[in-house]
């Protein structure tokens, strides 16, 4: 998509000027000569960093993309074209970028392109898994049960994201606030006390020492503890870019005690949730495969992904590869057998993406019931011990004193 500057004569003669986006000149001048202008000049903008949108996250929220996909339905089972269900939508959305390839895409489809066709310009929105969702439907005939069933599809996997993160959030945010206490509390509070054990003759607990140590360690070298910070942040970032140690990075993540048993259910249910719903719009099953890959973030699932795909071009099986795989369970291979041989892996894939949502819910509840007393038990022993080593000291100088 590019912008283009004009300048034309309206109806009356009167000269406007202004910037609209177009696929190419020839587009952009038609925009303008469908809404009755003369087209006096018209140059395309060279995208800058400073006339570039800017936006941060995902461009369209999950929950909005699942909204948006209920309402299509629901409008294409009134009876609206796609056409003026997609225009119905985009005078209805507030998400700015989001109506302007809505707007894009009702362009393609009045010119005669398919719903699929339309969607591939805007691969940050759509992507390649949606895309073939919805090219099945077309072929089929079926859109409109097509998008029902990718609605439940993204919920599921909005939903199951969430409880991954608030699992977590929980103790990220007793681990940022415990940080900012105990740095406060040696940088600012310890040091108010350093004078007054300076002149305390008698020898200091080890405790105390050990604080004031550290206190006068941070108070002194805080840049190089936050440039440590900063280059560790950097590395683990190169590192996780680079697939050889992405590859051992993730394959520590899954063996983590209690964490790795949720990482693996979270990726078992991701697998059977896009699987099911690829082999229910009737996809191929190889190119189910490669787009149950391409949604796949660990890479240990996603190479075994990619052998049980070569396994299947070469007429084997799907379930027998991941038999001797140490993270697939065996219920899961086991289930999916049973689906292969009794002809149903749609909906044997949909019982396994249901049954490990509901376990990994569980587990989260469990690791959170976990996580909550352990973090205020952590943080409780180390702000009382930088308290206990001020404390300690005082009450020896007081016993002295009197």
């Amino acid at each position: 998509m590019a912008s283009f500057r004009y300048t034309v004569f309206d109806i009356e003669g009167k000269i406007e000027k202004g910037k609209l986006e177009a696929y190419n000149k020839e587009q952009a001048t038609k925009l303008l000569k469908d809404q009755g202008y003369k087209v006096e000049a018209l140059a395309e903008i060279k995208e800058t960093i400073w006339n570039r949108d800017l936006h941060f996250g995902k461009i369209v929220k999950p929950r909005e993309f699942v909204v948006f996909l209920q309402q299509f339905q629901a409008l294409l089972k009134a009876g609206l074209t796609i056409v003026e269900a997609i225009n119905l939508l985009r005078e209805q959305t507030k998400n700015k970028y989001f109506k302007k390839a809505l707007y894009y895409i009702e362009i393609d489809l009045r010119q005669g392109k398919s719903l699929m066709k339309a969607l591939e310009n805007h691969p940050k929105i759509f992507s390649e898994f949606f895309r073939n969702m919805v090219h099945s439907g077309e072929e089929s005939g079926t859109l409109e049960s097509t998008l029902g069933g990718l609605a439940i599809y993204f919920q599921k996997q909005h939903q199951t994201n969430q409880k991954m993160k608030s699992t977590f959030a929980y103790p990220a945010t007793v681990l940022v606030v415990a940080t900012a206490v105990v740095v406060f509390l040696l940088i600012y509070v310890v040091p108010q006390f350093v004078s007054m054990f300076a002149s305390y003759d008698a020898e200091l607990p080890s405790v105390t020492k050990f604080v004031l140590a550290a206190s006068d360690f941070i108070g002194s070298f805080w840049w190089l503890l936050l440039l440590l910070a900063i280059a560790t942040a950097i590395l683990i970032y190169y590192l996780y870019n680079q697939e050889k140690s992405r590859m051992k990075i993730d394959r520590f993540l899954l063996k983590i005690p209690v964490i790795g048993n949720i990482m693996v259910k979270s990726n078992l249910a991701s697998i059977a949730r896009s699987m099911s719903s690829l082999l229910a719009n009737a996809v191929p099953i190889i190119q189910a495969m490669e787009l149950t890959e391409k949604t796949t973030s660990n890479r240990i699932f996603k190479k075994a992904l990619v052998t049980t795909r070569h396994s299947l071009i070469q007429g084997g099986s799907f379930a027998e590869p991941l038999k001797n795989h140490w993270a697939f369970p065996y219920m899961f291979t086991e289930m999916i057998a049973v689906g292969e041989r009794t002809g149903s892996l749609p909906e044997m894939f949909e019982q396994v993406a249901s049954f490990y949502e509901d376990d990994l819910e569980t587990a989260n509840d469990q690791l959170k019931s976990l996580l909550e007393p352990l973090m205020i038990v952590t943080l409780s022993v180390v702000v009382g011990t930088i308290i206990l080593s001020i404390i300690m000291p005082m009450f020896e100088l007081f016993n002295q004193i009197n």
